[in-house]
C-alpha cells in the first residue's frame, strides 16, 4: 500500500513488531549512530514490514533505532518527526502519512541539519530536500498489472477501478499506470470507477454497486490488494465471474490467487526497502552519502496462478509475515 494502507492490520504480526521505543534515547548513546523513524502506522503490514526490515538492518549495523508510530495522524505525525529533532538524532527515515504535512517535517529536520530518508509516501517539496526517496515504481507496477489484465480479457470489454486516498503518492501513481495501458488498449472502456481509500470493505460496497449497474462490466482494478480482495467477493457474493486485481503482495491476496477468488497482485519489498533506508542512513551520516542515489525505483513481482504456489511472501514481507 502507498501509501497510506490502512486495509490490512494483523494483529498477530503487529504484536511482534509493534515494540517502539518510548522516551528520548540519547543521540550518542554508547557512541552508536541514532536514527529515528517517523512512520505512519504500525497497523498495515506494508509498514509492519517496513519497519522489520529497519530493526534488522539496524541491528546488522550496529546503530539505534528510536521508531515512533503515527497512528495516522499526520498532526501527531509532525509533533512526533519535532521529537526527533529534539532528541538530535542523526537521520530522519520518514514514512509520511499524507504527503503535505509531510513536508513541514521535512523542512524542520533541513532546518536542523538532519538529512531525510523518504520511504514510500514522497512529501510534497514544500522547499524541504530529501537526501533519498526509496519506493515503488507504481506507475509501472499498474501499467504492467493493468496491461496483463486486459490481455486477459481479450483486450476488450468494460472494467471499473478502485482508487485508494485520493492524493496519495500510491493513488495517483497507480491510476497513471493504468492511464498508460488504456491509452494503449482502445477495446478496454472504463464504465466505472469509485474511491475507497485501501480499504477492503468499502471496496465491497463499491464494487457490489459497479456490479449491479454494469451487468457487462468484466473486472475491476483495485489500487490495493484490500481493494482487489473487496472487489472478488463482492463478484462472489453476487454469483458474478469477473477479474479481480490488486497491488501489494499481501498473504491474503496470494492465497486468494491460489484459491481462484482473485487473478492477480503486483509485490512489493517493503521488509527490504525498510534495510535500504537504514543501510543508506548509514552511509550518509558516514560522510558517504554520495553514493546514495536522490531516487530509487523498486519493482514489484507479478504473481498469478501460474506462479502463486511457487511466492514466498516473506521475500516480500520478511519472517514475521508467518
Amino acid at each position: 500500500m502507498a501509501v497510506s494502507r490502512k486495509a490490512l492490520a494483523l494483529a498477530g504480526v503487529a504484536a511482534t513488531s509493534l515494540a517502539l521505543v518510548a522516551g528520548p534515547v540519547p543521540a550518542n548513546a554508547a557512541n552508536k549512530i541514532t536514527i529515528g523513524v517517523s512512520v505512519a502506522d504500525q497497523k498495515s503490514l506494508f509498514y509492519i514490514a517496513a519497519v522489520d526490515g529497519m530493526r534488522k538492518e539496524a541491528a546488522k549495523e550496529g546503530v539505534n533505532l528510536v521508531v515512533l508510530s503515527a497512528d495516522n495522524n499526520s498532526t501527531q505525525q509532525v509533533n512526533q518527526v519535532n521529537d526527533l529533532i529534539t532528541q538530535q538524532v542523526q537521520a530522519l527515515i520518514f514514512i509520511a502519512q499524507d504527503a503535505t504535512s509531510a513536508a513541514a517535517g521535512v523542512k524542520a529536520a533541513n532546518a536542523a541539519n538532519i538529512p531525510v530518508i523518504a520511504v514510500d509516501e514522497k512529501p510534497e517539496s514544500g522547499n524541504g530536500q530529501l537526501a533519498t526517496y526509496i519506493a515503488t515504481d507504481s506507475v509501472k507496477a499498474a501499467r504492467n498489472l493493468c496491461t496483463w489484465m486486459f490481455k486477459q480479457m481479450g483486450n476488450k470489454g468494460e472494467i471499473g477501478i478502485l482508487h485508494g486516498v485520493l492524493g496519495s503518492t500510491a493513488e495517483t501513481e497507480r491510476t497513471k499506470g493504468c492511464q498508460q495501458a488504456l491509452k494503449k488498449t482502445p477495446g478496454i472502456k472504463v464504465v466505472a470507477e469509485a474511491t475507497a481509500n485501501w480499504d477492503e470493505t468499502q471496496a465491497y460496497k463499491a464494487a457490489q454497486n459497479m456490479l449491479q449497474g454494469h451487468p457487462k462490466m468484466k473486472a475491476i482494478f483495485g489500487e490495493s490488494d484490500a481493494m482487489g480482495l473487496g472487489a472478488a467477493k463482492a463478484a462472489r457474493d453476487a454469483k458474478r465471474k469477473i477479474i479481480s486485481v490488486g497491488i501489494d503482495g499481501f498473504p491474503t491476496m496470494v492465497a486468494g490467487i491460489r484459491q481462484g477468488l482473485t487473478q492477480a497482485t503486483q509485490a512489493q519489498i517493503p521488509y527490504v526497502m525498510g534495510q535500504m533506508a537504514v543501510k543508506d542512513s548509514v552511509l550518509i551520516v558516514n560522510g558517504k552519502g554520495t553514493s546514495v542515489p536522490k531516487w530509487q525505483w523498486q519493482n514489484t513481482v507479478l504473481v498469478t496462478k501460474a506462479n502463486a504456489k511457487k511466492v514466498n511472501t516473506v521475500n516480500f514481507y520478511g519472517p514475521n509475515v508467518k
